[in-house]
């Protein structure tokens, strides 16, 4: 079964926002139940379990019940600043919103059940331009929420295989605001993890290095693209004659398992 898909506008893509790992666990995991063939309203309600960020994650349940209650708290304080309407047709505006409008933990079942803000629904549903799309399997087994980031910031830009990215302007989308203000701080902190998990845990491979303006470091630039197929379709080999020595023991083939799907569109 298809992993799930997550599906953002653009201009959600490149907001300025900042979410923990399991903040950014829970959003995306509702964003994935979104379904693409009838509208979104800020009523629907949408239902995320310790047991399927576990299984998502690879995790255990203790941590992952431990976790998906702290950052639920944290969730409704949570803002985000947009800079164009969600297809692209900027008005030079600036909104500055919340991601839900309500956060309910059932402490006994070990859910969190969340409603986005009217705000955000457009950039969420009914995306017919600029949008983003990427399984949720990709994103799954990272533990940091700057890869997470980082990699839809590339998927923006899947078909050009190179991103070239203001160091200010990323330092803001991140809203890292004064921390790793020192660019080797912000290479061993930020940029260095987040390729190293992209590379482990995604479909995509990245390399990045630096352009300075003078004899300060003003732009990071990623080049990237989709990994090689783990497992490539081999030519059938033709049948020996009936006085073959052997039979080839791989002539079979492996069977490869396919990932079950950990949430299920609604």
């Amino acid at each position: 079964m298809q992993s799930p898909q997550v599906y953002k506008a653009n201009a959600l893509v490149e907001a300025s926002y900042r979410l923990s790992l399991y903040e950014q666990r829970i959003v995306l995991a509702c964003i994935a139940q979104v379904r693409r063939d009838e509208p979104l309203t800020d009523q629907q309600l949408y239902i995320v379990s310790a047991q399927q960020i576990a299984e998502m994650t690879g995790t255990k349940l203790g941590t992952a019940y431990q976790n998906l209650k702290a950052a639920s708290e944290r969730l409704f304080e949570r803002r985000v600043t947009l800079h164009e309407p969600p297809n692209g047709k900027s008005g030079g505006k600036v909104r500055l919103t919340r991601w839900v409008q309500e956060v309910v933990y059932q402490e006994d079942q070990g859910t969190v059940s969340l409603r986005f803000s009217q705000p955000m629904v457009p950039y969420l549903s009914q995306l017919s331009a600029q949008f983003t799309r990427y399984a949720l399997a990709d994103v799954a087994k990272m533990t940091s929420a700057h890869a997470i980031r980082l990699y839809e910031l590339l998927c923006q830009w899947r078909d050009a295989g190179k991103r070239e990215v203001e160091l200010t302007w990323f330092r803001d989308a991140l809203q890292l605001e004064d921390r790793y203000s020192n660019i080797r701080d912000l290479k061993r902190r930020v940029i260095e993890p987040a390729v190293e998990q992209i590379n482990e845990h995604s479909p995509m491979w990245v390399k990045w290095s630096q352009r300075k303006t003078g004899r300060r470091v003003s732009h990071l630039v990623f080049t990237f693209g989709e990994k090689p197929s783990e497992n490539p379709v081999k030519a059938q080999k033709p049948k020996t004659s009936g006085n073959a020595k052997g039979k080839d023991k791989n002539a079979s083939g492996a069977i490869y398992g396919i990932p079950r799907a950990i949430i299920e569109a609604k």
